[in-house]
């Protein structure tokens, strides 16, 4: 039985490669702390997390680097599973 993708060598690479990239949040355009690396990254808002334009649940492949995206943690959850329209990013907003 596979492990999860996530925890494979490709995905790790592709992180790696978009991270180095060093480019602004896709979705609001802010820059990504970058420096943020391990656990303060898992707990920061702004640290980098690696999107994908085509949400997965929506049929997007995990590993297509063109699928790739740069974004905050936060910026990444608010999004969920919302597709971009006409390629343009979603602007992220959260209703309370």
């Amino acid at each position: 039985m596979a492990g999860n993708p996530r925890n494979g060598r490709r995905y790790r690479r592709l992180c790696a490669q978009q991270r180095a990239l060093g480019l602004p949040c896709w979705i609001c355009g802010g820059e990504i702390d970058y420096s943020l690396t391990g656990y303060a990254a898992q707990r920061s808002a702004w640290a980098f997390t690696l999107d994908h334009a085509q949400p997965l649940t929506r049929g997007g492949d995990l590993l297509d680097p063109a699928n790739a995206r740069s974004a905050h943690r936060r910026c990444n959850s608010a999004r969920g599973n919302r597709s971009n329209h006409h390629g343009q990013p979603v602007r992220a907003s959260r209703r309370w």
